[in-house]
């Protein structure tokens, strides 16, 4: 792979349009984007120059609905060449993006709708906008347009399909009429208590936040990635979209997360951007593979990891030379590729962040060859704090601040910041703006740290503290993480607040299961506790589980107890199983 960059400077466009402006005259005819397509069951190109056009395009169109600057769209689609076409048309108009998650519940996509006033939708399918509508549809709403023309409903008042919305128009100069102080964006936080709050990233925000991640992580013309984390995910928006803009890579558009594997494979990415879970689902399985291979073959598997990342350690300047080393290249040869052939072969680094990763996962992942960088942020911060740079991986953190980052210590350990990155405020909340940015413009971040070797180490959320009726204080979700990845288990919560002891909910992994119609037996609940004690065998000794309840029902976006970034809505969860859970502690 050629190593040559073309970094776009952030301070020298005018905006978000203004950057992929830049791009274009830069490198018009360059690949930009990879995208499925269904009808021919194909790859398609997109070249930057392509794109420009269609952003013109549709442009144009919006141009038609008389929205003044300012006003709000939503976007509620899947990743493709739409959702950035759309995404760049609007705030070119100097319009505020709205980005909705696909898997979530109609009523809370009514309330985000509502909430911001949003003028005009995009949906992929017209079923999407019938369940919105059928919750509550919010009168702000003047036009919903739908990709797929199938299953349009012509009596719909507002809906019309996208082909019909760009029908008649032709694309003229792309138009740039946002300056960086613009608001750009409403995030909405997925937040496991309560209605969501909007956050307001502006233009600068986001644009900072990229460029800064590239004075820390080198990314290259010739490296590709492939999104599949939703682009309504600050994360992927961020980094996996505006960042390949402003660096010239590329990008290819996941078909969906049980396609992952597939397009791993044919797209053969450089660079994937992934939350923990994702990682830890492939080494369970392959944890649950090995299981069923003779002791040699478990024992040569090992080998390979814990001389692969000795040898990385001994690359990273932490770890002194060894002899095993000499064996890599036979090691890789029979162990390593093999893993990394199916995540394309071609990875040079994975960049990790959403959720605390297991040090477990992390070093069988860098032991194999793919080095994983652990980063940190808030959407509040657009949303990049910290990564691990390449040259200095300390899988233990969430890496190191990012250039204009200032950091603080505050009460009870809570990690402080300040940055060009902190949002404008909550969208017409300036009681919860107050609460989490202080007076002297410290964001509080909620999560208690330390700092090592100006690596910042997450040790624990104030607002998620188990305290034992003995006084003994534990972070659940640490356990959480280690109870999952037991391929046994697909998902757990840990229970204890103000009892004598700990218990878990546990969501059993079906197929790991085959024929089990009783999930909560005896026998059952007998060897979970024993799967639960093995994996939590390094934690206290007070970190013990003694009771459980087991269920085959999976907690789910749509069912309510998941956010759409996967983090157990806690509050929920727990009342909706007080019964169970009472059970868990009867007698005592």
């Amino acid at each position: 792979m050629t190593k040559t960059t073309d970094y776009i400077n952030y301070e020298n466009v005018s905006s978000l349009a203004g950057l992929f402006a830049e791009r274009i005259k830069r490198t018009p005819n360059n690949i930009a984007y990879q995208q499925y397509c269904n009808a021919v069951n194909l790859w398609h190109s997109y070249t930057w120059q392509q794109m420009g056009s269609m952003i013109a395009l549709m442009q144009a169109a919006l141009e038609n609905e008389q929205l003044t600057k300012g006003d709000r769209i939503a976007i509620m689609l899947p990743n493709c060449v739409e959702w950035v076409q759309f995404d760049q048309a609007a705030l070119g108009l100097g319009l505020v993006v709205v980005p909705l998650y696909m898997n979530d519940h109609p009523d809370n996509v009514d309330y985000i709708l509502e909430n911001a006033c949003a003028q005009i939708l995009i949906v992929d399918t017209f079923g999407q906008w019938q369940a919105i509508k059928d919750a509550g549809a919010p009168e702000c709403l003047k036009k919903v347009i739908v990709r797929s023309s199938i299953d349009v409903d012509s009596h719909d008042l507002i809906a019309t399909p996208l082909e019909q919305f760009l029908a008649g128009q032709s694309a003229g100069e792309l138009k740039n009429q946002a300056a960086k102080t613009d608001l750009a964006s409403i995030v909405y936080t997925s937040g496991t208590t309560g209605k969501p709050k909007g956050v307001m990233l502006s233009h600068n925000n986001i644009l900072w936040n990229a460029y800064s991640g590239l004075q820390s992580i080198k990314v290259y013309t010739s490296d590709h990635m492939l999104s599949f984390l939703p682009l309504s995910h600050t994360l992927e928006r961020s980094i996996g979209y505006y960042l390949t803009v402003m660096s010239g890579s590329s990008t290819s558009f996941s078909r969906s997360v049980p396609q992952l594997a597939e397009d791993l494979i044919t797209q053969k990415p450089t660079i994937l951007i992934s939350v923990p879970r994702i990682f830890e689902r492939v080494y369970a399985k392959i944890q649950h593979g090995l299981a069923a291979k003779s002791p040699v073959a478990q024992r040569l598997f090992q080998f390979a990891v814990s001389t692969g990342w000795n040898r990385y350690q001994h690359q990273q300047g932490k770890q002194s030379w060894q002899p095993s080393f000499l064996l890599w290249p036979i090691l890789n040869t029979l162990v390593a590729k093999k893993v990394m052939a199916k995540l394309g072969g071609n990875m040079r680094f994975a960049i990790a962040g959403g959720a605390p990763m297991s040090p477990v996962v992390a070093k069988t992942f860098i032991g194999l060859g793919l080095p994983i960088l652990q980063g940190y942020g808030l959407t509040e911060t657009s949303p990049v704090i910290s990564v691990n740079p390449l040259e200095d991986n300390d899988i233990n953190s969430v890496g190191t601040p990012l250039q204009d980052v200032e950091l603080k210590i505050g009460e009870q350990d809570e990690l402080l910041t300040k940055s060009p990155g902190v949002m404008q405020g909550y969208w017409k909340n300036p009681t919860a703006t107050a609460e989490i940015i202080d007076t002297d413009g410290w964001l509080h971040t909620g999560d208690k740290v330390s700092i090592v070797n100006n690596h910042i180490v997450i040790t624990g959320r104030l607002k998620e503290i188990i305290v034992l009726s003995n006084g003994e204080k534990l972070p659940p979700s640490d356990m959480e993480q280690a109870i999952c990845l037991a391929p046994k288990i697909e998902q757990a919560l840990i229970i204890g607040d103000n009892r004598p002891y700990l218990s878990a909910l546990v969501v059993l992994a079906k197929e790991e299961w085959p024929g089990l119609e009783e999930a909560n037996s005896k026998a059952i609940q007998k060897e979970v506790i024993q799967i639960i004690r093995k994996q939590l065998a390094q934690f206290p000794g007070y970190a013990k589980v003694h009771t459980v309840y087991c269920t085959l029902h999976a907690w789910t976006v749509e069912n309510e107890y998941l956010t759409p970034t996967l983090k157990l809505k806690r509050s929920k969860i727990i009342a909706n199983h007080s019964t169970e859970i009472d059970t868990l502690y009867e007698g005592h």
